[in-house]
């Protein structure tokens, strides 16, 4: 069984991991997200995403992007602690720390076979989606209904905290 630590990698050491799979035919997901604190929304969403193909690459946002998208306060969890919970969920090949405001560059990059993203996103509002069907990348909408944020379990924490 392989390690967590190992499947966090630089982005030159992911392309030529995903040139041999891609060599044995194998079909590339690529998800991405923050991912601080780790919650049952996230686990249903990489499951879902790993649904969609044979090899799942996850990027997780860095520190200084989370503090960009999710404001002061946050990220609660530093990027490696965050990487390194991801990389241990079994259906995770790959794990790749990223500071870029969206991951349009990775997707020129890697050229995943699929985009997935959760479903508080449609086929219509992903980000990505135009760069997405310019390289011939199906995005995939999978998970579970977006009942499960950080920010909600954040508030109730802090609510029972006051009780």
């Amino acid at each position: 069984m392989r390690r967590a630590e190992s499947k966090i990698v630089t982005l030159e050491s992911l392309r030529d991991k995903l040139a041999e799979h891609r060599n044995r035919g194998q079909r590339i997901v690529f998800a991405n997200g923050c991912f601080d604190m780790l919650h049952v929304g996230h686990v249903r969403y990489l499951e879902g995403a790993r649904g969609e193909g044979d090899i799942l690459v996850v990027g997780v946002n860095s520190d200084a992007s989370v503090r960009a998208l999710k404001g002061p306060g946050r990220p609660i969890l530093n990027e490696n602690a965050r990487a390194l919970l991801v990389a241990a969920l079994r259906d995770v090949d790959y794990v790749l720390l990223f500071s870029e405001p969206s991951v349009e560059s990775l997707l020129e990059d890697l050229r995943p076979d699929v985009h997935a993203k959760g479903t508080d996103y449609t086929t219509e509002t992903v980000p990505e989606r135009a760069t997405a069907n310019r390289l011939g990348i199906r995005v995939a909408i999978v998970g579970d209904p977006k009942e499960h944020s950080t920010r909600d379990l954040l508030a109730s924490v802090r609510k029972a905290s006051h009780a």
